[in-house]
């Protein structure tokens, strides 16, 4: 079956109380759906995933000192912006969306769903956990997470990427080196603000108040994230449905001809979904 065309991508600069929001539209059908991306990567490295979704409206965007928004002169927590995000909304003339958290993204959806319960109308959690209080990755695995390196050296990327990333990073360093080559830019004190959003929030008491109906991803195979983790958010979620697969940590990019349609399957039902047993693959 031929997939539809959609029309391309409108990239631009939206400001928002002060501060310049790199954001991209894919304009399209249905309830728009925001992706909130990994920690220091830029919008084009959704890019994959993007091309296996259906014609529906999608809106990627830069985290304030990611890709092509500007780092801001003080940090920042996922309260912030998800109130940031919420007004990036309003700039572009959109109200209710579906809302999918990629890794450190997972923190900002989630943060988003509680605080916007009308506005937020499903979620996806993809390889992602509930922020500080988590069941955490070895050391050895967070130590190699510290820096952005792996976003400017490639030949380190591919030494580390079986490490970090688990599942298919394991068997081609070629297909994650690929998916860096979308990376633009981004800062250090950036990089920096993102991973102390991280290590100062925690998920864990908000979780039984996020209503929405929610599917969480998770792999057997996540060095960064332990699948463990998304069964802690499957119990404490009241709405939620959990994918197990045997993959790792970007799996969902590197393998995205797989979990768009099934990402699809979720956002386009139509009856209120039951709460699942976990179901593995």
């Amino acid at each position: 079956m031929n997939r539809p065309v959609c029309p391309p991508d409108q990239t631009r600069i939206a400001t928002v109380v002060g501060r310049r929001i790199r954001v991209s539209v894919r304009r399209g059908r249905g309830v728009p759906l925001v992706l909130c991306n990994g920690i220091g990567a830029s919008l084009e490295m959704l890019q994959p995933l993007v091309d296996h979704l259906d014609d529906r409206t999608v809106i990627r965007f830069d985290v304030p000192g990611t890709g092509g928004s500007p780092t801001p002169a003080l940090p920042y927590g996922f309260p912030c912006l998800a109130w940031l995000l919420g007004g990036l909304l309003d700039e572009l003339g959109y109200g209710r969306v579906d809302v999918l958290g990629y890794s450190w993204g997972g923190a900002l959806a989630q943060q988003f769903a509680f605080q916007n319960p009308r506005r937020c109308r499903r979620l996806v959690l993809a390889a992602t956990a509930t922020g500080a209080l988590m069941v955490p990755a070895r050391p050895s695995v967070l130590a190699k997470m510290l820096t952005p390196r792996r976003f400017t050296d490639t030949e380190y990327l591919a030494s580390i990427a079986g490490k970090i990333y688990g599942g298919t990073a394991e068997d081609s360093a070629a297909a994650i080196t690929q998916l860096i080559d979308h990376h633009r830019g981004g800062s250090g004190r950036g990089y920096l603000y993102q991973l102390l959003a991280g290590t100062t929030w925690t998920s864990l008491p908000a979780l039984p108040a996020i209503r929405q109906p929610t599917l969480i991803i998770a792999g057997t195979d996540d060095p960064l994230i332990p699948v463990i983790n998304a069964r802690i958010m499957h119990r404490l979620l009241p709405n939620a449905t959990v994918e197990i697969h045997d993959g790792g940590h970007v799996d969902l990019l590197t393998n995205a001809a797989e979990f768009g349609p099934a990402i699809e399957r979720f956002l386009s039902a139509t009856d209120p979904l039951p709460r699942s047993p976990a179901r593995g693959r």
